[in-house]
Parts: C-alpha cells; sequence; structure tokens
C-alpha cells in the first residue's frame, strides 16, 4: 500500500483504504478498539495498519495507537509560570524537567489556554487539549483534588510535581516533612524551648508536610510552640504576634519572604539575630531577600524532582512503570545552615 505523498489524510481515506465505515475508524481512534464488540480483531488491526502506512497524524492518538508516539510531553501549570515573582519555585523546576525531556528524546509542550480563575488553570475546560502530548506534568503549588481525580478516571498518563494524595496520581515530590523536622529538630538541640511557629495559613500537601514534620520535632523534644497562622502578606500582624509571646529565642517560620521580614524587624527593633533571636525557614528564599538575610533554611531540590518526575513519566509512557512504591517518590530535602541559628542567649 501506498504511503500519502502529501497532504492531510482524512478518516474518510482511511476508512476507503481499510475497507471499513468512518464511524469504525473513529471507534478505532477514539477507543482503541479494546474491548469493542462490534469490530473484530482482524478490522481493528487492518485499520491501525492503514493508519501507519499512510502516516496519519490529523489525531495525535491515533499515532500512539499504531506505535507510533509523537514523544511529546507536555507541562501543565496551575499558576502561570513565568512572572517574576514565582521564578524561584518554577524555574528551577523547568530546568530539571527540559533537561530529562533531552535525555529522554522527547520535546516539551506548554499548556497555556486553560482560563485562569483566581490565579489559576483549570485544567478541563471547552477545547481542552492534553491528549495532544503522550502524557502531562502537572504543576502547581495547589492542585485541584477533583481534577486531579478527573485525570485518573478518564484515563490520562500524569505526573504530578510535589507530592499529591490523589490515589492513582503518580508523583515525585520532596520530603518536605523530613526535612522541617531535621531543621527544627537542629535547633531544638541547641536548647531553644520558648519558640514561635508562624504557619502558612493554606491547603497543600506540601503546607501539610512541613507543619506535621515541626509537629513531630517540636512532639520528640517536649517543646509546646506558640502556633501563629502568618503568610508573607501578614508580616506586621505575625511581629506583633511575636513581641506579644513569651520572650520566644526562635521562630519557625513556614514561608521565607516572611522569615526575611520577620528578621528585618527584629533589627530595627534592636534585637541581634541570631543572638537574641534565632529564625530558621521551612523554605527558600527568593533571589532578591536572599541578598537581604542569609537564613538557615531547607532547600528543596526542584531541578531534581522536576528531571525524576520526567523519567517516572517517561517508563509509565514506555509501559514499564515501576513498582507500586516507586509511583509516589519522595527526595530528601537538604538543610543550609545559613547565619540566622545559635544557642539561645544565657538566661
Amino acid at each position: 500500500m501506498a504511503r500519502s505523498s502529501g497532504g492531510r489524510v482524512t478518516q474518510r481515506q482511511i476508512a476507503e483504504l481499510a475497507g471499513v465505515s468512518q464511524a469504525t475508524v473513529s471507534l478505532v481512534l477514539n477507543h482503541g478498539g479494546a474491548g469493542e464488540t462490534r469490530i473484530p480483531e482482524e478490522t481493528r488491526a487492518r485499520v491501525l495498519r492503514v493508519i501507519e502506512e499512510t502516516q496519519y497524524v490529523a489525531d495525535p492518538s491515533a499515532r500512539r495507537l499504531a506505535g507510533m508516539d509523537n514523544r511529546i510531553i507536555g507541562v501543565f501549570t496551575y499558576e502561570p509560570a513565568f512572572p517574576s515573582r514565582i521564578q524561584e519555585y518554577y524555574g528551577p523546576l523547568l530546568t530539571g524537567i527540559e533537561q530529562a525531556a533531552e535525555e529522554v528524546g522527547c520535546d516539551l509542550l506548554m499548556f497555556t489556554s486553560a482560563p485562569v480563575t483566581d490565579g489559576r488553570r483549570k485544567i478541563f475546560h471547552e477545547g481542552s487539549r492534553l491528549r495532544l502530548a503522550d502524557g502531562v506534568l502537572l504543576l502547581g503549588v495547589e492542585m485541584d483534588a477533583g481534577e486531579l481525580e478527573r485525570l485518573v478516571t478518564g484515563g490520562f498518563r500524569v505526573v504530578a510535581v510535589g507530592r499529591r494524595d490523589t490515589p492513582g496520581i503518580p508523583s515525585v515530590g520532596v520530603d518536605y516533612a523530613g526535612g522541617a523536622r531535621r531543621v527544627v529538630a537542629q535547633a531544638l538541640d541547641l536548647g531553644h524551648r520558648r519558640v514561635v511557629h508562624l504557619h502558612l495559613p493554606r491547603e497543600g500537601e506540601s503546607v501539610r508536610d512541613r507543619f506535621a514534620g515541626a509537629g513531630q520535632a517540636f512532639a520528640a523534644a517536649g517543646v509546646d510552640p506558640v502556633v501563629v497562622p502568618a503568610g508573607p502578606e501578614d508580616a506586621e500582624a505575625a511581629w506583633a504576634a511575636v513581641r506579644a509571646a513569651d520572650d520566644p529565642t526562635l521562630l519557625v517560620v513556614e514561608d521565607a519572604a516572611l522569615a526575611t521580614a520577620l528578621v528585618l524587624r527584629a533589627r530595627d527593633a534592636g534585637l541581634r539575630v541570631p543572638e537574641d533571636l534565632s529564625v530558621v525557614s521551612l523554605l527558600p528564599p527568593a533571589r532578591a531577600d536572599a541578598a537581604l538575610v542569609d537564613l538557615t533554611r531547607l532547600d528543596p531540590p526542584r531541578g531534581e524532582i522536576g528531571r525524576q518526575a520526567v523519567l517516572l513519566l517517561a517508563r509509565i509512557l514506555h509501559g514499564d512503570p515501576p513498582p507500586e512504591d516507586g509511583l509516589r517518590t519522595l527526595v530528601e530535602c537538604p538543610v543550609v545552615p545559613g547565619t540566622t541559628l545559635a544557642p539561645p542567649r544565657a538566661g
């Protein structure tokens, strides 16, 4: 059978060449014929052979069914990826993703047409084109659990960048619980007992993990911290809460921008950091903030997370998934010593 010499091959032409109806071709393309009692296996195989020999590419899923993966990995970000205020989050992830995509010989396709509501994109919308990619990486500080469940039931091949609780969603994330536990334990081992824990009032697995890890360290040391819900926009209120506490010697802050702001306010108030007041951050600072304060902090290896997520998705796409415990990978989160942690002052 001659291959198409030019122009777009249509489903109607596929049907004529295979000697079947256009409806049969559509069923094969959309459902693969799996479990389709109305399509004999011989007919399905004939349709797929015509698809391959004519190089039909109007529907990317057809190429997959014909055994010709597009070698395209999609990247869906719940938040816009390029605003400068979140480059420190997305920049390293995208760098790791790009490097690994090159390793496995795939191109990247960013899905940017999804509508944005309240600063977040929706995966499912009119005209969604996730099927253009062989598989999709999901990136976002917070992800919609309902949408993740729809991806599972819809048979999409996806990997979430960041730990996710949704059953059936493979993920590669940071071991924030272990990192938070280690850095807080280091501070408590120095003798700190009067502690204020400034906890991010947001949802999401990573937020819960950091809070839980810090809590485990407090419980192990028998320390009962003052817990204050506070984000980067709450610096004034957070500082007022710190001043109202019982002469704390340590602040455990889940947001790096807030940690930087509190260090600067402490210095303005005549306190020495870390001699009078130690501060640890459970996230790394943005580049501009890093120049202001060398925080003792967690340093999540986001580039490595992105890289491992691509490699996991590649295994899934090749039909060689890792064992069940490898579908949810956690990468260790290092601690950067910084200059904002020291033993508490005497007395």
